[in-house]
């Protein structure tokens, strides 16, 4: 349990992420994916990462429940969005291309590190989404822009919908949707054509690309913070949290 990082293949490193039931991830759990992706892009032998999950769904954002069992201040909360700040980050940053592998759930956090990642596969099962208004949260809105056009981002948000892993590639933001039994080969295949380029040229390729994104992911990300630590202080996020946590025991 937790994030490991192996190498299949010359030039490949897969970092995998699981975290049962769901893989919503604790505070440690989102540095320990950054550390990881960090690592695997500065080892000058790598010229892809895969992020991958194991289990029922690729992600399910951040562990209420280690929100709920703070009840001094806001240690957990600010270590969560620390986390992610990190995590999304270090996916956008990571020194060589990433592509995410991703199965069942993608929500909240999940969308921060697909929404960051240079190429998505996923399994025909997976669903995408923001549910944060439903769990006292806000964010990654950001990065939920990356995957969909603006008004289909805003209905998705405020609604807490998912789009379905064939809806993204309808409008381009995934690679390939492959049966769930084949995701992992399928991104092995993608990390492998990337890899066969030649090391130094992909990584100022990464940094190119980057250079000319229009918009500030992290500057951005930051952004939209500020408004899940007032929703926070007035006391909404609470709210809400309590009475998604209610609803998810029955």
């Amino acid at each position: 349990m937790g994030v490991s990082t192996s190498s299949p293949e010359k030039g490949i490193s897969v970092v995998t992420v699981d975290f049962p039931p769901v893989n919503a991830l604790p505070v440690r759990g989102w540095f320990d994916l950054a550390d990881a992706l960090r690592a695997a892009g500065r080892d000058p032998e790598i010229r892809c990462v895969v992020l991958a999950a194991e289990g029922r769904g690729f992600n399910a954002g951040v562990d209420i429940k280690e929100m709920q069992r703070d009840t001094e201040g806001h240690r957990a909360l600010i270590g969560a969005n620390r986390g992610c700040f990190e995590a999304f980050a270090a996916v956008y940053e990571c020194e060589v291309p990433v592509v995410a592998a991703v199965q069942g759930f993608c929500l909240g956090g999940g969308i921060g590190l697909v929404g960051n990642a240079d190429a998505i596969v996923a399994s025909e099962d997976a669903t995408f989404g923001l549910p944060e208004l439903d769990r006292g949260a806000l964010g990654a809105a950001t990065h939920l822009a990356r995957l969909v056009p603006q008004h289909l981002i805003r209905a998705l948000y405020y609604t807490s919908r998912t789009a379905t892993a064939a809806e993204l590639h309808a409008h381009g933001s995934v690679w390939k949707v492959v049966p769930r039994e084949e995701l992992r080969t399928a991104a092995l295949d993608l990390a492998r054509e990337i890899a066969a380029k030649d090391g130094h040229l992909i990584r100022l390729a990464k940094a190119a690309i980057n250079g000319i994104d229009p918009v500030d992911v992290r500057r951005s990300y930051r952004f939209e913070q500020g408004f899940t630590f007032e929703a926070n202080l007035d006391g909404v996020a609470d709210r809400v949290r309590d009475t998604f946590g209610k609803e998810a025991a029955r």
